[in-house]
């Protein structure tokens, strides 16, 4: 019997460590996932120097809009600025109709930074032959747009 007390009270101990350190690991977690933001700013320079222009005009004219669109609730005046250098645009060869489009770079606020990386499926239309650069326009639209969500999501 005494055995048994002292087994029970082994394994209460045990689980209630597992608890209390489940506990601990997820208020970390999501004191990492509250970062807050104060302004956002967007480098372009690597993928002007890699691609050119109009590709990085897009990039930096359109990533802020889209960034404090998605990022709202994170915007407060204690906040960092978000740095998110955009290091390359590729868009993709059409194969069957339809290509993949990839952008990268890195998101930093303060001293911590991680890659980033978002891809997006462009669809041929009739139009985009005749205008080429429009469509092309909306290809790093839609990659930037899908840059912002997944920044989002890993913040």
């Amino acid at each position: 019997m005494r055995a048994l007390g002292l087994m029970r009270r082994t394994v209460v101990a045990a689980c209630s460590a597992l608890g209390l350190f489940a506990a601990v690991a997820c208020q970390d977690a999501v004191a990492q996932s509250d970062l807050l933001i104060r302004n956002i700013r967007i480098d372009v320079a690597p993928l002007r120097a890699s691609v050119g222009e109009p590709t990085a005009s897009w990039v930096q004219q359109g990533a802020p809009d889209q960034l404090a669109r998605v990022l709202a609730g994170r915007m407060k005046p204690q906040g960092g600025t978000l740095v998110v250098r955009i290091d390359s645009v590729t868009l993709g060869p059409l194969k069957d109709g339809s290509a993949w489009d990839n952008i990268s770079g890195v998101a930093m606020i303060g001293s911590r930074q991680w890659p980033v990386r978002a891809t997006a499926r462009y669809h041929l239309a009739a139009v985009d032959q005749v205008l080429f650069e429009q469509s092309n326009h909306r290809r790093v639209t839609e990659l930037v747009q899908a840059l912002a969500y997944w920044l989002a999501r890993d913040l």
